[in-house]
């Protein structure tokens, strides 16, 4: 498929302009078990991937006004998803500055106002915000930054901790907006934070006893840059932003570039075009490098009791393995079990139905993938993947209006406080 700005691919070495999706229309194509000739029919014209992954079933596109004519012509079994993917993304609204909690000389300031969730952020603010829970929760936790990213940013986090100290149990690591464009992942993640600290401070009874019992270590945004891209130059920007020597696209798929089971035919591409390139071997992106390392010192201390890499979208909790659809976790029961669980109270919350199960069968094979090394390299008892609200493209996609973000927190704690309350 050509490359616009914002294509298929998500590819452009540099885009001139901020890429603007007006009057693109979005189509849901089934493709009868004929991807790959789906992807040729489709190479000519300039449209931009709105899926979430390698689902050959069908394809999620957003087709250029001055082609939908002629993909209109082509006949294929396709549904609208959307009239114009620029009136979408208006919906999600300007990003709102945030301004910093005040901490008067000797006081402890209170949380953040819960009219953070309110609105999308830029990543100077996500960190703002991790200080501003830090200087509520002042013994309790500590902002740490686990590295840089390729062009320099922080990959940062904040780690809480109970009453024995800093470093005293197993580990809890959830990761967030690996994926750019899911914008989405970042504030839901630091819902369950608030809700956490908050809980602690009021001494209800899941948040004491998993802080108390647990470190955690929550990163709401690991690759920084994509995410700055994606409000700067391109809203559905997918991967990091590393150029290759000899490739003209941009970017390597951090969640296809884990060094574990890395090349399977079928879970990734080798292609730099594609969303879901793993790059020229396994582990070469700088983030992961951060990621890794930093999984590793934490659950090396006193072992990791839960991994979790959140994502949108599909509504899906996924567990080991993608690489491979005959192969399950050796305490996948356990693990189903809980998960069951999980989605059940998530269902509670508005209704929402979260598939859950092994990632491959449930959805399709993935390799390189975080939920697979975590479980065998890091050890994770438990390692999970979200797929957050919506179901589909039809309802949303990546694009999603700021009302959904406390909606969606408040079904994700419903969820991870029957996991916190189950181990």
């Amino acid at each position: 498929m050509k490359s616009a700005a914002g294509a298929l691919a998500l590819a452009l070495p540099f885009v001139a302009a901020k890429a603007s999706y007006d009057g693109y229309k979005a189509f849901h194509i089934d493709s009868h078990h004929s991807y790959e000739a789906l992807q040729e029919k489709l190479s000519a014209l300039h449209v931009v991937d709105i899926g979430c992954g390698d689902d050959h079933d069908h394809l999620d596109i957003a087709v250029a006004p001055e082609d939908i004519a002629a993909f209109e012509a082509l006949g294929l079994d396709a549904s609208v998803v959307a009239q114009d993917v620029g009136v979408e993304l208006a919906r999600e609204g300007a990003l709102k500055p945030y301004t910093a909690t005040v901490k008067a000389a000797g006081e402890v300031p209170g949380l953040p106002e819960m009219s953070w969730f309110e609105s999308y952020h830029e990543f100077e603010d996500h960190l703002q915000f991790l200080e501003d829970v830090h200087a509520a929760f002042p013994n309790n936790s500590e902002t740490f930054v686990a590295g840089e990213s390729l062009e320099g940013r922080p990959i940062s986090g904040i780690h809480l901790w109970g009453r024995d100290g800093p470093n005293a149990h197993e580990a809890i690591v959830w990761h967030g907006t690996v994926h750019a464009r899911e914008w989405i992942v970042a504030p839901t993640v630091e819902y369950l934070l608030y809700q956490l600290v908050d809980g602690y401070q009021k001494r209800t009874c899941t948040a004491v006893r998993a802080i108390d019992n647990y470190d955690f270590y929550i990163m709401p945004v690991v690759n920084p840059d994509g995410f700055v891209y994606t409000y700067t130059d391109d809203r559905l920007w997918r991967k990091n932003r590393q150029h290759r020597e000899g490739a003209t696209c941009v970017g390597t798929d951090i969640n296809r570039n884990w060094p574990h089971h890395w090349d399977v035919p079928g879970g990734s591409s080798p292609n730099p075009c594609s969303g879901t390139y793993r790059g020229e071997a396994p582990g070469d992106t700088p983030e992961m490098a951060v990621l890794t390392n930093h999984t590793l010192e934490v659950g090396g201390r006193n072992g990791l009791k839960l991994f979790v890499d959140w994502h949108a979208y599909s509504q899906l909790i996924m567990l080991p393995y993608g690489y491979d659809c005959s192969k399950a976790a050796e305490n996948n029961d356990y693990q189903m079990e809980l998960a069951g669980g999980v989605a059940e109270a998530i269902r509670s919350v508005d209704g929402r139905v979260f598939v859950y199960g092994p990632t491959c069968p449930t959805i399709y094979q993935t390799s390189g993938v975080s939920m697979d090394w975590a479980y065998d390299i890091a050890g994770a008892e438990l390692s999970w993947g979200y797929e957050l609200r919506p179901a589909n493209a039809r309802d949303g996609g990546f694009v999603l209006p700021p009302e959904d973000i406390l909606v969606s927190g408040q079904e994700q704690w419903a969820g991870i406080k029957h996991l916190l309350n189950n181990f």
